[in-house]
């Protein structure tokens, strides 16, 4: 036990390292830490991991020939796509490596300035006729002139792979805290002392991965202030059954993103977005109609055939924009950030949850942990399985014969599992194994998701939550 006699406070461990925010770079972070002999944690400010920037973006590993290159965008960009086909086989996660499209409508001379860097950032891309374009994707408008094609960009399932990365930290022994907002952050000699979630943690170093919110984390410890701003991002999301395209569709990118792009993910759906809005309230997830009208008629030029009537569901994404560069730096000893991690930062994530973690275990001269284990399997998922497979799927556990969400094909084997797995709201299972993500947006099941959910937490039925916050019924459900 570490006593400090100043402060009359006790405390029954020191991390070596904690870090802070349970999106996709905290949690790769937290994960590369378990390379290291260690006392690690990961706090969380939600109910859950993948509850910010992480759950709503456009899943897309970018290539690495956009960002500008000698920056912090372009090193860990172009470095992360080249590892993250290992780390989604490592932790059984969706991967596509189905290339990309950048498409110019009025001559090439832009085509070629992206080409040009993205040979200088050293990333496979070529400028390509509009009829070459067209081959790969037919459904292209015919306004187009010429494209990049970037064959090396992929596509994620990014909730997935951030679910994925927590669950293989706590299994190589990793702890975390949820519901646990950072309060206050203070020196205490060579130690760091962390007031969160009503408590006081000590530890020899902090990540700063808290998102949209690392600027707060960053101003409680740094001499150097920072100010993220939160860029709204607005998609629509179609059915399965539209399918225009089998790459991401890009247009040439602006000042401000990477504009709106028409992409598939990796479950077989249709992405048409972003819109690229500041607010004020880094908590304004809302979507408006003239926004997402906007959205939608610039996929169109793009891709003239997408129609509104395969839109499923709409939603939005903050991105935490600080600057023109990510800031990832030890600040102040011992105090790593990973700070204004907009786009690229998918793409970058395993990248940068290596340097942290190497930079954590340099500066603590922490040892090699042999006894780390890379991987991770994933739920096993009923509606890819063969008629053979569920047989026995369904042999081996009788809930696989029960489908809980039509539209998906989830069955109460999976939910379940993905309560014993942390999920704790409908949101929770949704990302986990996909109920309520089909053509009816969860009309159907969700009844039968609040009974399982009650059933396994042990709670009244009355108190499970969409999101963590507002019950759905009043009363017990028939």
């Amino acid at each position: 036990m570490w006593y400090n006699a100043v402060m009359d406070t006790c405390f029954d461990k020191v991390y070596d390292c904690i870090v802070i925010g349970g999106g996709v770079i905290g949690t790769f972070a937290a994960r590369e830490l378990c390379k290291f002999r260690g006392k690690f944690l990961l706090i969380e400010s939600g109910n859950d991991v993948a509850v910010g920037t992480s759950k709503a973006n456009s899943g897309i590993v970018h290539a690495g020939f956009d960002a500008a290159p000698c920056t912090l965008k372009a090193k860990f960009n172009v470095a992360g796509s080249r590892i993250m086909w290992k780390k989604c086989a490592e932790l059984d996660v969706p991967y596509k490596q189905n290339g990309a499209l950048v498409l110019s409508f009025d001559g090439s001379r832009d085509v070629n300035a992206l080409r040009r860097r993205a040979v200088e950032n050293g990333v496979d891309a070529e400028a390509v006729t509009a009829e070459f374009a067209r081959a790969l994707e037919p459904n292209l408008s015919d306004k187009v002139v010429s494209a990049l094609y970037a064959p090396t960009s992929a596509i994620v399932s990014p909730y997935e792979l951030n679910i994925a990365c927590y669950e293989n930290f706590t299994a190589n022994g990793g702890e975390v805290r949820l519901n646990s907002a950072v309060t206050g952050i203070e020196r205490v000699g060579k130690l760091y002392r962390i007031t969160a979630g009503g408590g006081a943690l000590l530890t020899h170093t902090v990540i700063n991965a808290a998102g949209l919110y690392a600027d707060v984390i960053n101003n409680l410890v740094c001499s150097v202030k920072r100010k993220i701003i939160a860029r709204r991002g607005q998609y629509v999301l179609l059915d399965k059954t539209a399918a225009p395209v089998t790459r991401t569709v890009f247009q040439i990118p602006t000042a401000r993103g990477k504009g709106v792009l028409v992409a598939p993910t990796c479950h077989g759906n249709t992405l048409v977005g972003p819109s690229a809005e500041d607010v004020n309230d880094k908590s304004d997830v809302s979507t408006t109609a003239e926004i997402l009208n906007d959205v939608f008629d610039k996929g169109r030029l793009s891709v003239p055939c997408l129609n509104k009537r395969d839109i499923i569901t709409q939603f939005s994404g903050l991105r935490a924009v600080c600057g023109d560069d990510f800031v990832i730096e030890e600040s102040e000893d011992g105090f790593f950030n990973a700070l204004g991690i907009c786009s690229p930062g998918l793409a970058s994530s395993p990248a940068i949850g290596e340097y942290l973690a190497e930079k954590v275990a340099v500066k603590l001269r922490l040892c090699e942990n042999e006894k780390f284990d890379p991987s991770r399997r994933a739920i096993t998922c009923f509606a890819s399985a063969t008629d053979d497979e569920r047989e026995k799927l369904i042999a081996e556990n009788p809930r696989y014969g029960n489908i809980v969400c039509r539209c998906e094909c989830v069955t109460e084997a999976e939910i379940v599992q993905a309560i014993e797995r942390g999920a704790v709201d409908l949101d929770g299972v949704k990302r986990r194994v996909r109920a309520g993500m089909g053509r009816c947006q969860a009309g159907f099941c969700t009844p039968a998701l609040i009974k399982i959910l009650a059933r396994e937490l042990g709670v009244d039925e009355e108190k499970i939550t969409k999101n963590g916050t507002g019950a759905i019924v009043s009363g017990r459900l028939s």
